[in-house]
């Protein structure tokens, strides 16, 4: 990214409220932003939804472009807000993934190098049990544990993409911790991966 598509970012973001937004400015929100949404859709869904949810949330982010209020939330957790809704309309196929991860295990037969880092970090790559006990979690603490652990969102962040209140992140996110200890018998299965590969 360009220093100039950087700017034009910037200054989309500190526009006023409901001032309109040209495509050329959008189209720099967009090369900013795109790698880091669709990574977290990715590892949520798996890299063939990716592509359409990632697709949805950017148009759906530029035909909203006049409703976004930059002192409500950053562009960055605009977008994940809308990602995460959008996720959350296909709960059922990021369920029965986790779910079916958590029966087989990975693919081990995916081809080409780039399907193969794609899996490498995508929900595919996880381990069965892990998938099993994401699978388990109530929608609403796995959203707040993956826009964590996924995303990297601060707490205040998440509160403003989920539109929930603050307190309710850390009681979202140490219940869903919580429950995965006692599923995975406090042991750190990304760790416990590295140690058989």
């Amino acid at each position: 990214m360009t220093g100039e598509s950087i700017a034009a970012a910037l200054t989309w973001g500190a526009r006023a409220p409901g001032e309109a937004l040209d495509a050329e400015r959008f189209a720099a929100v967009f090369d900013a932003h795109f790698g880091e949404i669709h990574s977290y859709v990715a590892q949520r869904l798996g890299a063939d939804a990716a592509e359409d949810i990632v697709a949805e949330t950017f148009l759906t982010a530029f035909r909203k472009r006049r409703q976004y209020d930059p002192a409500r939330a950053g562009v960055r957790a605009w977008l994940y807000g809308i990602a995460t809704n959008l996720i959350g309309k296909h709960r059922r196929l990021e369920a029965r993934t986790l779910r079916a991860l958590g029966r087989y295990g990975p693919d081990a037969d995916a081809p080409g190098h780039e399907e193969t880092v794609a899996v490498r970090v995508s929900a595919q790559s996880l381990r069965a049990d892990l998938a099993a006990a994401l699978a388990s979690l109530d929608r609403r603490d796995r959203d707040v544990l993956l826009l964590v652990a996924l995303a990297g969102l601060s707490h205040d962040e998440i509160a403003t993409v989920l539109g929930i209140p603050y307190g309710t992140v850390g009681s979202r996110l140490s219940r869903a911790r919580r429950k995965l200890r006692g599923l995975l018998g406090d042991s750190n299965p990304m760790l416990a991966e590295a140690d058989h590969g």
